[in-house]
């Protein structure tokens, strides 16, 4: 499967492929295609499996599918190394890749997400979850979820980012989004590759993270010593939206100090 893409930017700029989370789709990238492109980088951001303009396949897509998904995207567009970076559900996709492919990424970005496995309860929940929107939906999943998705203080102040968020959210295939839920409550713990990230490393995390708070992310910098971690004050899950100037100077900073530079 040759997954729905951009690719922007210069074609001999550094790489950076980034991987989008649940239930989301390329677009949650843009803000970072965009500015990344314009300093010389070529950013490819994908629709996984399921999702956006990508087509679906089964009721259940483990995170391995999704991982050789984006090899096999990267093999096609002739891409050796890669930047490789991921949010929530994105940046576990990312630790699946980087334990079944370890040569691939040159550099890495994990942003809010987590390492560890579900507790019995919430493994539970997202087959629950992955039932339920199946039969209704997406729509009032999408509502009760974002205001988890993006702080208060976005919501109150950037309308444009709460518009967005809910789009993708309601826009989501509903089979897609949940053979996703299904196949994440099967992951493995990602915990002990976190040692074995020998490259440069860039975690970051919403102040106000409901769903993958600061512990989360600290914990993911110490496990990695080739990491830095960045908390960007008064963004919640999508920190990349929420304060795209922070996040993008962050990442910028983070390619340039890493030696990831076009």
């Amino acid at each position: 499967m040759t997954l729905a893409h951009d690719d922007l930017g210069p074609k001999h700029g550094r790489p950076v492929l980034l991987v989008h989370g649940h239930p989301f789709d390329r677009s949650m990238w843009r803000p970072q295609a965009e500015y990344l492109a314009e300093r010389g980088h070529r950013v490819i951001t994908p629709d996984l499996r399921g999702f956006g303009d990508s087509p679906g396949s089964g009721t259940k897509t483990t995170l391995d599918v999704f991982a050789d998904d984006l090899v096999d995207l990267a093999d096609h567009l002739g891409l050796a190394r890669f930047v490789l970076g991921g949010l929530s559900m994105g940046g576990q996709i990312v630790m699946q890749l980087l334990e079944a492919h370890p040569d691939r990424a040159e550099a890495v970005l994990l942003a809010d997400t987590f390492p560890c496995l579900d507790t019995p309860d919430a493994k539970q929940a997202r087959y629950d979850t992955a039932d339920r929107i199946t039969e209704e939906g997406m729509s009032a999943y999408a509502d009760e979820l974002l205001p988890k998705m993006i702080s208060k203080q976005t919501r109150e102040t950037r309308p444009d980012v709460e518009a967005h968020v809910r789009r993708m959210m309601r826009d989501a295939p509903r089979e897609g989004a949940a053979a996703a839920l299904r196949g994440r409550a099967e992951r493995p713990d990602y915990t002990p590759g976190l040692r074995k990230i020998d490259v440069p490393t860039l975690v970051v995390v919403g102040s106000e993270d409901e769903f993958t708070p600061v512990r989360d992310a600290e914990r993911i910098h110490r496990e990695i010593g080739a990491s830095t971690l960045v908390v960007v004050e008064g963004a919640g899950h999508l920190p990349n939206l929420e304060r795209e100037t922070e996040f993008n100077e962050a990442l910028d900073t983070f390619l340039t100090q890493s030696g990831a530079t076009p």
